[in-house]
Parts: structure tokens; C-alpha cells; sequence
């Protein structure tokens, strides 16, 4: 599954912030300098998933907020209400 995001780097704390219509909210507290927001993005899913990081990919946006991502290894539904919880 892919899902769009928007990112807020350098925030005070990493969460799942939510839905905007089909864009998901999150906020890391990584700086979005040499990735480090990139891979702390893929640690906030992954770890709120249950998923291992290389079910999670970021497939475009990664010098961008806006974001793609592929999650392997759950269905959609599954996704959904794991991430709204």
C-alpha cells in the first residue's frame, strides 16, 4: 500500500498526528538534514505498525514534507486503523 504523508521535522516529540482527508500527518523529531527525518519517518511507522523498517519505504518526497510511502506486509484496512489509534 502507499500512502501520501506530510512530514513536520524538528518537532517536540515524534507522533502519528492524524488524517488530512487522504494525507497522513507525522511529526519526528529529527532534523531534516542527511536523511536523518527520512529514516526517523520510517521508525515511526514501522514501529507503530508492527512492521520490521524494511517494510517501509519512502518511494518519493525525500527532500520534501510531502511524501510517499510503501508499506508491505499488512492490508489496507489494517494500515488504517492501526494509524488512527
Amino acid at each position: 500500500m502507499r500512502l501520501r504523508v506530510k512530514v513536520a521535522a524538528k518537532a517536540g516529540r515524534s507522533a502519528v498526528n492524524g488524517w488530512m482527508g487522504e494525507v497522513l500527518k507525522l511529526s519526528v523529531t529529527a532534523a531534516p538534514e542527511k536523511g536523518k527525518a527520512n529514516a526517523a519517518v520510517v521508525e515511526l511507522l514501522a514501529g507503530t505498525l508492527k512492521l520490521p523498517k524494511s517494510a517501509v519505504r519512502i518511494v518519493a518526497g525525500t527532500a520534501s514534507v510531502w511524501k510517499q510511502i510503501e508499506i508491505e506486509g499488512l492490508e489496507e484496512a489494517r494500515i488504517r486503523r492501526l494509524l488512527e489509534a
